[in-house]
């Protein structure tokens, strides 16, 4: 664990690797939306906003923004001053009237129990169990099992071996002395962070059980003696005082709008001024028409989580509503950006 190479990084790209699982109930959402809706036929004869779709089709505001995210950027459906319409290749082969309808074909799966399941969370907005398993809790009440945070700790810090290192080499510190990694799981951003700026201390905060996790990976990493770790709760608990940067990676993406803003707003009061708020994620680009592969990874969210892909121009806005200033955006690799803004 402590071998990374955080200035050069790895020789090959494994974005279809990365895509393999991120995009897994991709397929899923649209099969059961022509299978169990027949979405596209109702949309051609009632062109709709998102609030309309969800009041006549009975369906939950998260899962349809998600859905008609995942559509835009399928080339399905497009926005038409916040009214959705059908594009040639959803009218050629989605509808029932269509000699070409391809729509019994994607039906034909739609009693998958995951194809059922999306269909309950299109009705209900509430997460499924994780990976759709029948015995297996919803993911932030697993989290609180150590069967279960250990190995979801280990695969986040194995996708963070590639992505903490590109986060780290965009990510400017100057005039900044100390990173809380709020939520920081395995502590592999922190860790990224502290090596490649020497001046720079970093903590990691995480509810038990996954601080013990994380106290291990970065003794592993040779890392203990400048990255700490609190045990606490980001919600509940008040944020530890005595940082000037305030990390999210990963994070706000597993809890609604409402969480989201909360953590943000409790950043900006912990803060000092001049001090950073950085978000690193998978972001919707503002139109929220795509990347494709993030949208398709934002139906994972959906499904498992409380939460989404948030889009470039919904991130902005929550770091506005709490008072930051000089809001940028990086992209970086893995279709990852960097959000950050600054306390005035």
């Amino acid at each position: 664990m402590s071998g990374l190479d955080y200035v050069k990084g790895p020789k090959e790209d494994p974005i279809q690797l990365l895509r393999y699982r991120e995009s897994i109930f991709a397929p899923d959402l649209l099969i059961a939306a022509a299978g169990w809706l027949d979405f596209f036929t109702w949309l051609l004869h009632n062109p709709s906003n998102i609030e309309d779709i969800c009041g006549s089709l009975d369906l939950a505001h998260r899962p349809v923004d998600v859905m008609l995210t995942l559509f835009s950027a399928m080339g399905l459906a497009r926005d038409e001053g916040g009214v959705f319409h059908l594009t040639d290749l959803a009218e050629e082969f989605l509808l029932k009237d269509s000699p070409l309808d391809l729509g019994p074909y994607l039906a034909s799966l739609k009693n998958r129990p995951v194809c059922r399941e999306m269909f309950r969370v299109l009705r209900t907005g509430q997460p499924a169990r994780w990976g759709a398993e029948e015995d297996e809790d919803e993911w932030a009440r697993a989290m609180e099992r150590e069967d279960f945070a250990q190995p979801f700790t280990a695969a986040m810090d194995s996708r963070g071996a590639y992505l903490a290192p590109h986060m780290a080499r965009v990510l400017d510190c100057t005039g900044h002395k100390s990173l809380l990694d709020i939520a920081g799981g395995s502590g592999i951003y922190a860790c990224a962070v502290v090596s490649l700026n020497e001046n720079m201390r970093a903590a990691v905060l995480e509810k038990l059980p996954v601080d013990e996790a994380a106290r291990s990976a970065i003794s592993q990493r040779g890392m203990s003696d400048r990255v700490s770790v609190f045990a606490g709760d980001m919600f509940s608990d008040e944020l530890p005082p005595g940082h000037d940067i305030h990390l999210y990676s990963h994070v706000l993406h597993d809890w609604d709008t409402g969480a989201a803003q909360k953590l943000i707003h409790k950043s900006y009061h912990s803060l000092p001024p001049g001090g950073m708020v950085v978000i690193f994620d998978a972001h919707i680009n503002a139109e929220k028409t795509g990347p494709l592969p993030v949208a398709e990874y934002s139906v994972l969210l959906m499904f498992s989580t409380e939460g989404k892909c948030y889009s470039v121009r919904e991130m902005e806005d929550m770091c506005t509503q709490a008072g930051f200033e000089d809001i940028s955006y990086i992209p970086t690799v893995a279709y990852r950006s960097l959000i950050t803004a600054i306390k005035g």
